[in-house]
């Protein structure tokens, strides 16, 4: 099972939570605390993805790196996580699901323009399961999927919308939704960022929160003991941006259960 966060505030090295901190991204990566049936050790690679810090004019495009090397093998990230300053990041830790591909490309973060997206669990009875899902893609989407991966087809699902204007809280919770009742035992765990705010669910696994009047880290577990860490309930989607922070419930009446 994968491990994520994404954060935004004032900037930062990328070393700072993916390597640094005491229960950083690294540490998460081989010494998880709560896994929930999930894999213990994430060996199959990971990704980081940052902006540019353009001295306060915001953030453009997303950069983003990634192997198929373990986090902690990697010097030569480690090397330029403590060089990069950057107002928000989002980076991933992965453990592949049996049968799918280990190869960089299979790894979060996905990115497009500004938007970096990961996914953290799995789609059950993938692909037939979700199949008329993606049948509803342009058949061009399906062609350039980064990678044949359920990771990879969420993101193609999520990228559609946000290309069509859609409020980023809207898309994800109608992914996730539609997932899980194609897939059911899915988890659906999904991270998104555009430099300035971070949307992300909680649906069968772990996800928690902090966030203060500059900075906002959401993350697969606390990178650290700081008293202002919140768990985000499961079923449950949470938009966080320095100062402010929402959490909504996932299901309603006539929802997936």
């Amino acid at each position: 099972m994968c491990r994520h966060l994404a954060y935004v505030g004032p900037p930062v090295t990328l070393s700072s939570p993916v390597l640094d901190a005491p229960h950083s991204l690294r540490h998460q990566s081989y010494a998880p605390t709560d896994m929930r049936g999930g894999g213990t050790v994430n060996v199959d690679g990971f990704g980081a993805g940052w902006y540019p810090d353009a001295d306060g004019a915001g953030p453009g495009d997303a950069l983003r790196y990634r192997t198929a090397s373990p986090i902690w093998s990697d010097a030569s990230f480690a090397a330029l996580a403590a060089t990069v300053r950057t107002p928000a990041l989002l980076a991933a830790v992965r453990s592949a699901t049996t049968g799918m591909p280990v190869t960089p490309s299979a790894n979060a973060p996905f990115v497009d323009g500004p938007w970096l997206f990961s996914h953290n669990g799995r789609v059950s009875g993938w692909p037939g399961s979700v199949a008329d899902l993606a049948g509803g893609l342009p058949v061009t989407d399906l062609l350039t999927l980064d990678a044949p991966t359920d990771a990879a087809l969420l993101w193609a699902l999520v990228r559609r919308r946000l290309r069509a204007g859609d409020d980023p809280t809207a898309v994800l919770a109608d992914v996730v939704r539609s997932v899980a009742a194609a897939a059911p035992e899915s988890r659906l765990n999904l991270l998104l960022t555009d430099g300035a705010t971070i949307w992300a669910t909680a649906w069968s696994h772990a996800l928690s929160l902090r966030v203060d009047g500059e900075s906002a880290l959401v993350a697969s577990e606390p990178v650290d003991q700081h008293p202002s860490w919140t768990e985000v309930p499961d079923r449950h989607l949470v938009v966080a941006r320095p100062g402010h922070h929402r959490t909504e419930p996932l299901l309603t009446t006539t929802g997936v259960r």
